[in-house]
């Protein structure tokens, strides 16, 4: 039975506290090349046959996943369905974290934690990510796939299996 592997991209260099999204030059920090190759290693070790790995488009993703290809001798596929969730604050400074978003400029954006109001709708997320991988399982009936994808679209896939609300709080998620 295929099994799919998603990891989370690696610590992201962002020094001016930007909410990055989908956008590019966002590339992982030392730390977050540390980690890529921690997860690598791990994987090796575990003795997990993996035949593929996928990776979202965006850069970070791209990095995490490269240790990780380079350890089982594979390319990197990549996987536009995997990338970051769209958000209406993508480009922002958030130098105050949860703070900033309640200015009263941001309620009107803040208005439906359930759909949410301030990007791509959760259904959404959870529906291509399901068909991402799906099809990844399909592909390779002989071998693990390894999925390199991002915070949000992961908890999302994952509250989606578990039958769960998708209302969260993003403090929370374990991915």
């Amino acid at each position: 039975m295929p099994t799919v592997h998603l990891v989370r991209h690696g610590h992201v260099h962002n020094p001016d506290a930007v909410l990055y999204g989908r956008l590019p030059n966002f590339p992982l920090s030392d730390t977050g090349r540390q980690m890529a190759d921690a997860v690598a290693e791990y994987l090796v070790e575990t003795g997990l046959p993996v035949s593929r790995v996928i990776a979202s488009p965006l850069q970070r993703a791209q990095e995490t996943a490269e240790p990780i290809a380079r350890a089982f001798g594979l390319p990197i596929d990549s996987e536009p369905r995997i990338i970051e969730a769209g958000n209406v604050y993508e480009g922002e400074r958030l130098p105050s974290g949860v703070r900033d978003f309640l200015h009263p400029r941001n309620w009107w954006r803040l208005r439906n934690p359930w759909k949410p109001s301030w990007g791509e709708p959760f259904t959404e997320q959870a529906d291509r990510m399901w068909g991402a991988l799906g099809d990844a399982a399909l592909a390779t009936p002989d071998g693990d796939t390894v999925m390199v994808s991002h915070q949000l679209p992961i908890w999302v896939a994952r509250l989606s299996f578990e039958r769960r609300s998708f209302l969260h709080d993003p403090r929370k998620r374990e991915c």
